[in-house]
C-alpha cells in the first residue's frame, strides 16, 4: 500500500489493486501542494498570486469553487492555518473524485483508454 500520486493509483487500478493508504493527498496540501485535473500545483509559486480562478475548475467540494488559487497561496504565504485546512479537504475530494471516475469507467469498460489520456494530464506540473 502507500501508494501516492493519482497517475500511480491509477496504473495500480489497471492492475487489479483495489485498496490503498495513501497519507499524500494530505501532507502535500499542509505543504501547497494540489493535486487537479489540470496537474499538480505548487500554490506557494508567486505565479498564483493574482490568478482569481477557481483551485479546480473541474474539482465537485466546495472549497473548489468558492477560494481562488491566489485567496489560498495569500493564507499559505501569511502562515495562517485555515490555507492548509482549504488545500487538505481540496485534495481529499480530488482524489475520492479520481476513485470515483476510475469505478464509473471500469463499469462502462473505458478504463484503459480514459487513463492512458487522464495520466497524462495529472502527471504535469503547473
Amino acid at each position: 500500500m502507500a501508494v501516492g500520486t493519482p497517475a500511480n493509483i491509477l496504473e495500480n487500478i489497471a492492475l487489479g489493486i483495489d485498496m490503498f493508504d495513501c497519507v499524500m493527498p494530505t501532507r502535500n496540501a499542509r505543504n501547497g501542494m494540489l493535486f487537479t485535473w489540470e496537474g499538480t500545483i505548487n500554490i506557494k509559486n508567486s505565479k498564483w498570486k493574482d490568478d482569481f480562478s477557481p483551485l479546480d475548475p473541474r474539482g465537485t467540494s466546495y472549497v473548489d469553487q468558492h477560494y481562488s488559487k491566489a485567496y489560498l497561496r495569500h493564507l499559505f504565504m501569511c502562515g495562517e492555518s485555515l490555507g492548509k485546512q482549504i488545500a487538505t479537504l481540496h485534495n481529499l475530494a480530488f482524489y475520492l473524485d479520481l476513485v470515483g471516475e476510475a469505478r464509473k469507467r471500469i463499469l462502462d469498460g473505458s478504463f484503459y483508454a480514459w487513463k492512458n489520456s487522464v495520466v497524462k494530464e495529472l502527471d504535469q506540473r503547473r
